[in-house]
C-alpha cells in the first residue's frame, strides 16, 4: 500500500494548473482529499502519469514534487 498526499511545501502552482488538479481529483474522487491510500501498482501507475504533467519537478529541493509518495504498512491504523 502507498499513501499519495499533497506536499504543501511544494510552492509551485504550475503542475496543478497544467492538468494536475484534474489528475488528482480523478484518483481522490474529487472530494477535496489531501491524501489517498492505493495499492502499489495503482499508485505507481498514477505517479507515472503525474510525472508527465508540466511542473512535476518545479518545486524546491526539499519538496520537488506536488505529490508525496510514502509506503504504508498493511497494519497501519489509518487504513
Amino acid at each position: 500500500m502507498v499513501r499519495l498526499s499533497v506536499d504543501f511545501e511544494h510552492d509551485s502552482r504550475l503542475w496543478w494548473d497544467s492538468g494536475g488538479t484534474e489528475l488528482w481529483e480523478a484518483i481522490t474522487g474529487g472530494d477535496g482529499a489531501n491524501a489517498v491510500v492505493l495499492e502499489d501498482s495503482l499508485a505507481e501507475s498514477w505517479i507515472s502519469q503525474a510525472r508527465t504533467v508540466v511542473g512535476w519537478d518545479a518545486g524546491h529541493e526539499f519538496a520537488p514534487h506536488p505529490i508525496a509518495m510514502q509506503a504504508v504498512a498493511d497494519d497501519d491504523p489509518d487504513l
